[in-house]
């Protein structure tokens, strides 16, 4: 699951775009199926969301939450592609996107009525 941060005037004009562009660098680099889509945006106020000086009101936060499994290189490459395709698809530069990955323990994850370690999944955690 994806949570997106942003000043709501910013963010909700862009956000289909947006979530097309996130969900493509997934299925790029970490091998996602194309059907497995899980974004929530939450645009705020601009009198709700403090944000550090040098950065503009395109200031955008990514928190991506996963299983762990992925390699470290694997997960650098997704910030990665991440960062330019925000710059080159939707003109939000690198000093402007922050992006944090947390991972928890399969056990830790609950959907379809049972726990992650459980899961049958369509597509790998361990690349």
């Amino acid at each position: 699951m994806i949570v997106i941060y942003g000043i709501k005037e910013q963010l909700n004009p862009i956000k289909a775009t947006m979530s097309d562009v996130i969900h493509q660098c997934m299925m790029d680099v970490l091998g996602m199926p194309e059907g497995k889509r899980a974004h929530r945006f939450v645009p705020l106020n601009k009198d709700d969301y403090y944000y550090p000086d040098d950065r503009t009101e395109r200031y955008t936060v990514l928190e991506i939450n996963m299983m762990e499994g992925r390699e470290v290189e694997t997960k650098k490459a997704l910030i990665k592609v991440l960062f330019t395709q925000f710059e080159e698809q939707l003109n939000i530069s690198p000093i402007d996107l922050e992006i944090t990955i947390k991972e928890q323990p399969p056990h830790c994850w609950g959907f379809r009525g049972i726990t992650g370690d459980e899961a049958k999944l369509n597509y790998k955690v361990n690349v």
